[in-house]
């Protein structure tokens, strides 16, 4: 069983069964199974460039970040509840449009797929 956390600002249209859709999406894929939950959030670019800034460094914003719980992306422990936390997500809304445009995409196709780049990262995938 997947549990999907999303978490929006209300002026941010978005279609949670997609998200929910693609976090399940890429964990079959990867044949990850069992009771696993997984963080989505979906914000400004305001909020974004603070999280890149304290968690990377980096001046800017960007379309994507992940935050896997573990110390090693794709490395697990047998957590004691039974539920795989794999960690967060976090997709930019503004820059999902962005990108939609120049993808020649709708915005959910776009946040679908920044979703999917997430969990791949949070699996320790980093190679599209």
């Amino acid at each position: 069983m997947v549990t999907v956390l999303i978490f929006k600002e209300s002026r941010y249209p978005v279609s949670r069964e997609k998200i929910r859709q693609a976090v399940e999406q890429v964990l079959t894929e990867q044949k990850v199974k069992g009771k696993i939950e997984v963080s989505v959030s979906v914000i400004g670019d305001r909020k974004m460039k603070v999280l890149k800034k304290q968690y990377l460094g980096e001046e800017g914003t960007t379309d994507v970040l992940s935050f896997p719980l573990g110390e090693v992306p794709g490395k697990f422990i047998d957590p004691p509840d039974g539920v795989l936390r794999l960690g967060d997500i976090v997709v930019s809304y503004p820059q999902a449009v962005l990108n939609a445009a120049q993808n020649n995409v709708l915005v959910d196709e776009e946040i679908t797929a920044l979703v999917k780049h997430g969990v791949k990262h949070l699996l320790g995938i980093h190679h599209e």
